[in-house]
């Protein structure tokens, strides 16, 4: 028992997005209109294994021999965490659920808990962000990271401050950019089926060239007059991160 009053079931949101979508500053900018914690997997992992605890240790040797930390794990740490007191009026899920084994077990967690799902999908243009990423060059010698279109260098092709000749960076090439956007499709497709046949609302938010603030609105005002948050926070401000969709 969560202490939630009467009934009412708490909103749980639920954020896919490709690498590049903005599906991190879009996490934070929904406090605005969501009363609850943004929960990421990944940052989970991350604490425990900073912390140097039994599940930090097992996720750590995991990860370093390039492996997926387990389906069971993951579902472990998310039960817990949505448990505690602060995700009584809600939450915001991020990186979870990546496997339909996830997804199912979730969705059976909301329903025993008290909680509402609700799939927000961040549709975004695979070209603009292949253009964004893709320009993106790195000095090899101090690091300097450089952008051709927003902040490009004062000589072409060489460092500002060292004089350096500058690389693209492995993760950066178009190649490997559109492998990562197709394998993202590939495996998010399937949850949204899932979650579609299960009868969860999704809302598909097309990000195109707007700022993070007017997608958020968007976001919200979907959510609230779906039914699938209450309203009231809706016009909260909040601080916007400076980042690009």
């Amino acid at each position: 028992d969560l202490g939630r009053p009467g009934s009412a079931l708490a909103p749980a949101v639920i954020l896919f997005g490709s690498p590049g979508s903005g599906k991190g500053t879009q996490a934070k900018l929904l406090k605005r209109c969501l009363d609850g914690p943004h929960i990421s997997t990944g940052d989970m992992l991350r604490t425990h294994i900073e912390a140097g605890d039994t599940i930090g240790r097992e996720s750590e040797g995991v990860i370093r021999s390039g492996r997926l930390v387990s389906d069971e794990l993951v579902n472990e740490l998310v039960e817990q965490r949505i448990q505690q007191l602060d995700c009584c009026s809600g939450m915001i899920l991020d990186g979870y659920p990546r496997t339909l084994n996830q997804a199912g077990v979730l969705l059976n967690l909301m329903q025993r808990l008290g909680f509402r799902p609700a799939v927000v999908y961040l549709i975004v243009d695979h070209e603009r962000i292949v253009r964004r990423l893709s320009g993106r060059r790195q000095c090899p010698v101090c690091g300097t990271l450089y952008s051709l279109k927003t902040n490009p260098p004062k000589v072409a092709g060489v460092c500002d401050l060292d004089g350096t000749t500058l690389v693209t960076r492995d993760d950066d090439r178009e190649s490997v950019i559109r492998a990562r956007l197709e394998e993202y499709e590939l495996q998010t497709r399937p949850l949204l089926d899932f979650f579609r046949k299960a009868g969860v609302s999704i809302f598909e938010i097309k990000g195109a060239s707007r700022t993070p603030e007017e997608i958020a609105n968007e976001i919200c005002s979907e959510l609230a007059n779906a039914g699938a948050i209450q309203p009231g926070l809706s016009q909260r401000g909040t601080a916007v991160p400076n980042a690009s969709v």
